[in-house]
């Protein structure tokens, strides 16, 4: 869980620091590539040969996944509302499991 949200924190800078959409960051995201070199990618100032990183990532989502965009986009504060949530749930469920096993020992004695 933690690692995850690292992850998704990374991503969250790598967006900032090279103007991504939300639909990008989730494309390169899925194409799997590493926030942390996004950098090396993102030099078309420098090697004018190289397309902007925006179009760059665009480009490789449609070659690999033949479709122009990801079917549901969803930003990084809402993958990490839904995971937090989801946490939540899991706590509330292990309680109401604790709770239940001290009920059941409880009453056999």
């Amino acid at each position: 869980m933690a690692v995850t949200k690292a992850i998704l924190e990374k991503w969250m800078v790598a967006q900032k620091r090279h103007h991504l959409s939300d639909k990008q960051v989730q494309m390169a995201r899925e194409l799997g590539l590493n926030p942390e070199k996004l950098g090396k990618i993102d030099n078309h100032k420098q090697e004018p040969w190289k397309a902007p990183l925006p179009q760059f990532i665009e480009e490789i989502y449609f070659k690999r996944f033949k479709r122009e965009e990801p079917e549901t986009v969803k930003s990084l504060k809402q993958i990490m509302a839904e995971m937090d949530l989801k946490k939540k749930q899991q706590k509330a469920k292990k309680e109401e499991r604790r709770k239940q096993r001290a009920l059941s020992s409880g009453s056999e004695k």
